[in-house]
């Protein structure tokens, strides 16, 4: 199917950006000497985790048991479920390791670790446990220097729960912008993991993994002695908020939304679309960025941006398209934006865009669109 057949609004994956992107980030992990674990969170999609994996990703990442069980029905069994477990879970994850999923849990305090624990002695089982360590005070995870990481060790392997590794998320990359500061945070993640792994060796408990990774500090990373594999997910599609922290191009994103031209306020200078927040999401993302992007960045049907205009508002199902400067009025709306012309959107956030879909349009190089199918819950 062809762009200008299709319904809108639409989520559209550009093959060959995504396919540029995947290669970017596997080379470059690849020339580090590190596996590569992708986050599938942001496309929940197994045509895309499938070019992944094809392109040398060993294993994958997820943040709900939703996600594991889907791709492990679809073949997949080497999983990390990378958000601190929850008790309650615990029975869901017993059922995927029984079916034969390779399934690994995270875990960031003694609580739950004692939790797992039992759990693991009351039914017999054997269950796989990394430990998240915080690099950067962005959001979860134990100090490297705290004596909570070796206490959540030794809950875990004194009772003969496998402690198979620890990881870490240098989530406040988002909020840098230059190379440099990329760089040092990307050392910054590097170190601190590999403190907390060696502390736990030295305590006597076996942590053979060491996985750290965003994706701004993942493409920063100069060296990464000490650690084992690489985690990233947004890179596959890129986005607005990426393109502020520098680590792409407008013409790397691969995720837009396509929209319609379906009406004009003339004396505001707007055209409206058919892509309000339900179709971009209300992430925000840009608003603190450098670049302001509002609901985002309009483009041609070809992918080309059109500087000067922004999706500067958005109710439930209208998009507000206008001039990107304050108080600047475009006199000629309604000839620029004909009702009927398609545009395609870029969005600030790609996951926050795709969980808005339930299925993708993947478009070709020739402009062709197959339906790529997305999954949605937890």
């Amino acid at each position: 199917m062809k762009l200008d057949h299709i319904d809108t609004p639409a989520a559209l994956i550009d093959i060959p950006r995504m396919q540029k992107n995947i290669a970017r980030m596997q080379n470059h992990l690849n020339a580090l000497g590190v596996a590569f674990r992708p986050h599938v969170k942001t496309t929940k999609c197994i045509d895309v985790v499938r070019a992944q994996i094809a392109a040398g990703a060993r294993g994958i990442t997820v943040s709900t048991l939703k996600e594991a069980e889907a791709f492990f029905a679809a073949g997949i069994s080497d999983i990390l479920y990378a958000v601190s477990m929850a008790p309650s879970k615990l029975p869901r994850a017993l059922a995927l390791r029984r079916q034969g999923c390779d399934l690994k849990l995270v875990v960031d305090n003694p609580t739950a670790a004692a939790a797992i624990a039992g759990f693991a002695d009351q039914h017999a089982e054997s269950l796989e446990v990394w430990i998240e360590v915080d690099t950067d005070g962005h959001r979860s995870g134990i100090t490297p220097e705290q004596d909570t990481l070796l206490e959540v060790g030794l809950i875990l392997h004194e009772n003969g729960v496998k402690v198979g590794g620890v990881m870490t998320h240098a989530g406040s990359s988002y909020e840098l912008h230059t190379q440099e500061a990329l760089a040092a945070l990307a050392e910054q993640e590097r170190a601190g993991c590999v403190r907390a792994a060696q502390r736990l060796r030295d305590a006597g408990i076996p942590c053979p993994a060491v996985s750290v990774g965003s994706t701004p500090t993942a493409l920063a990373a100069e060296q990464l002695e000490g650690v084992t594999e690489v985690r990233a997910g947004v890179y596959v599609f890129f986005d607005l908020v990426m393109y502020n922290v520098g680590v792409c191009a407008l013409e790397d994103i691969a995720l837009s939304v396509l929209a319609t031209v379906i009406g004009h306020q003339a004396d505001k200078g707007w055209a409206i679309l058919d892509a309000g927040w339900m179709a971009m999401s209300r992430d925000r993302g840009t608003s603190k960025q450098s670049q302001d992007f509002g609901y985002g960045q309009p483009c041609l049907l070809n992918g080309t941006p059109l500087p000067g205009y922004v999706v500067s508002g958005a109710n439930q199902e209208h998009g507000i398209l206008s001039s990107s400067e304050a108080g600047v009025i475009i006199d000629d709306i309604e000839q620029r934006f004909p009702i009927g012309m398609k545009l395609r959107i870029l969005p600030n956030h790609a996951c926050s865009t795709g969980a808005q879909f339930p299925e993708y349009q993947a478009v070709s190089a020739d402009g062709d669109s197959v339906e790529w199918r997305r999954f949605q819950g937890w």
